[in-house]
């Protein structure tokens, strides 16, 4: 029906360019306008380039150069009929299709307005009634095996992830593992039905619980895949580095071996030829040899000049050479020794210098003395008389200390003061100088060898003023003795006697000196006097 054969209600409904048909479903309206448009083919663009270098200008102006510059030809209505049926079934191939079914009841869109036989009719061509007696009759979902047991084998344990039977048995477990009751599902020969669908929504409900565990399972699975995978990528990464580590230090240690072969080789040549004159086979052992004992005395030089015995042995061809250094080492152990010798020390080394050239070797007592520091003086000078040090100070006391005196006739022992200055020695009784015994006159000092503290001063007799030799014992003899060795510049005259002594002038007297466990000092029956 169109306008111009329609009534005068239909025009009312129905515009110029318009047409309706009767169809199953009820009536369709179709508008022409456009209908050659969407059903003719397009210009090919070579030939609307051809129509717009036409001269006429009307030609030229139907056919404006607005169109983009591409060379593919504009698809035929066949074509793009083609494109979309293939789209749509692309859509409904990869999607599971519901069917919908909307009922209008009114053709004008008016709401509390019902038309029961548009409805009536809707119904009847959408096959409702057709569809509500399958649902009466039962078992109106149906699925084949294959594609139920894809879709719902996550629910049960036993057809997750892969059932390797049969599919209607694996269906058959799935809904026993679902609680299907008996008459709720029947199992034919290719597909399952379903009767009431409350049964399916509960499948349903339970496949859309059972994706957030699946998606928990697969992220899991991927997780540890791609955590896996970066394991063994860093594995193979650490083997390959160790592997090449490991080939650099084994080259590394054939090389290092390689060398301390031919290393060895030349020792041993050389230590076999050590004591021939040096050559190409000894001439490296040789400079290995004064290398290491060079290095090996750094190491072990002498802290002090007391270490004697500590110089390193040297090896045949340093010998010279190791003595050379180790008088340069002694000459700068010395001259260290002494820059840090204070004035006083530098004066009590002197004298114990003297000491030892005068008493080491000879008498038995001088290794105790070693180790005492000899002092300026025993005796103040306030312990001196005052008479006495009137009488002597302008000659300089040096140093004085308490003796004991043994007289020539007799031998009595007398306490006295042996005062030594820079001109004589004194020998002061409280306020009385018994005797001055001038350097010039000494003759000598004479002590024995044995660990006794007896000396003898002898004098000159030519001067009718002394008395003759003086016989003393002092305990710090050592000292003593050196000192006045010293002020009389008579080393020499210093002399260690065995046996006995003589002591003149007067009556002729001795002194024995014999070994004993204890010291004693006596006049013998003989009239020596025996120590």
């Amino acid at each position: 029906m169109r306008h111009k054969l329609a009534d005068q209600k239909t025009r009312k409904t129905l515009e110029r360019g318009d047409f309706r048909l009767l169809h199953y479903a009820g009536e369709v309206t179709y508008c022409v306008v456009g209908f050659l448009d969407k059903n003719n083919d397009l210009l090919y663009k070579n030939i609307k380039d051809v129509m717009r270098q036409s001269k006429n200008s009307i030609v030229k102006h139907c056919f404006p150069s607005i169109e983009p510059d591409s060379k593919k030809r504009p698809e035929t209505v066949a074509t793009q009929f083609k494109s979309s049926l293939a789209g749509l079934t692309e859509i409904l191939m990869s999607k599971e299709p519901w069917y919908v079914r909307c009922l209008k009841p009114n053709n004008s869109k008016q709401s509390g307005c019902f038309d029961d036989v548009l409805v009536r009719h809707q119904v009847k061509y959408l096959g409702l009634m057709e569809h509500l007696r399958v649902r009466r009759a039962g078992f109106a979902y149906r699925r084949r095996f294959e594609v139920f047991l894809q879709r719902y084998k996550a629910l049960c344990p036993d057809t997750w992830p892969h059932w390797k039977g049969k599919p209607a048995d694996g269906v058959q477990r799935l809904v026993i593992h679902l609680g299907y009751r008996p008459d709720e599902y029947k199992m034919g020969r290719t597909k399952i039905f379903i009767r009431h669908p409350r049964t399916l929504f509960a499948t349903e409900d339970a496949f859309e619980m059972c994706k957030h565990k699946l998606a928990t399972r697969i992220q899991a699975k991927y997780r540890g895949y791609r955590v896996k995978g970066a394991f063994h990528r860093q594995r193979d990464a650490a083997t390959k580095i160790e592997a090449c580590w490991r080939g650099m230090q084994a080259r590394k240690e054939r090389e290092r071996r390689t060398w301390a072969v031919k290393v060895i080789k030349r020792f041993i040549k050389g230590f076999m030829n050590r004591n021939q004159p040096v050559c190409v086979d000894n001439a490296e052992y040789l400079t290995f040899v004064r290398q290491n004992y060079l290095i090996r005395l750094k190491e072990n030089l002498p802290k002090n000049l007391l270490d004697k015995n500590t110089w390193l042995t040297p090896p045949p061809i340093m010998q010279e050479a190791s003595r050379i250094l180790h008088q340069l080492y002694v000459r700068l152990l010395v001259r260290k020794y002494v820059r840090g010798l204070s004035a006083q020390r530098k004066a009590q080394l002197q004298l114990k210098s003297l000491t030892s050239a005068l008493f080491k070797g000879k008498k038995e007592s001088y290794p105790q003395s070693v180790s005492k520091p000899f002092v300026a003086t025993r005796i103040n000078e306030q312990d001196i008389n005052m008479k006495v040090l009137q009488m002597i100070r302008h000659e300089g006391i040096k140093y004085s200390v308490l003796v004991v005196k043994y007289d020539r006739n007799g031998f009595r022992p007398r306490q006295r003061q042996l005062v030594l200055t820079q001109a004589a020695a004194y020998l002061v009784e409280e306020a009385k100088i018994k005797q001055r015994v001038e350097y010039g006159s000494l003759k000598g000092v004479s002590v024995s060898h044995l660990s006794d503290n007896f000396l003898i001063i002898h004098v000159s007799c030519d001067d009718i003023k002394q008395k003759g030799d003086l016989v003393l014992q002092c305990d710090h003899l050592f000292e003593l003795v050196t000192k006045l060795s010293m002020l009389a510049n008579k080393a020499s005259a210093i002399k260690v006697v065995q046996g006995r002594f003589d002591i003149h002038p007067g009556k002729e007297g001795f002194v024995d000196f014999r070994s004993g466990q204890e010291t004693m000092v006596y006049r013998a029956k003989n009239g020596h006097l025996m120590v």
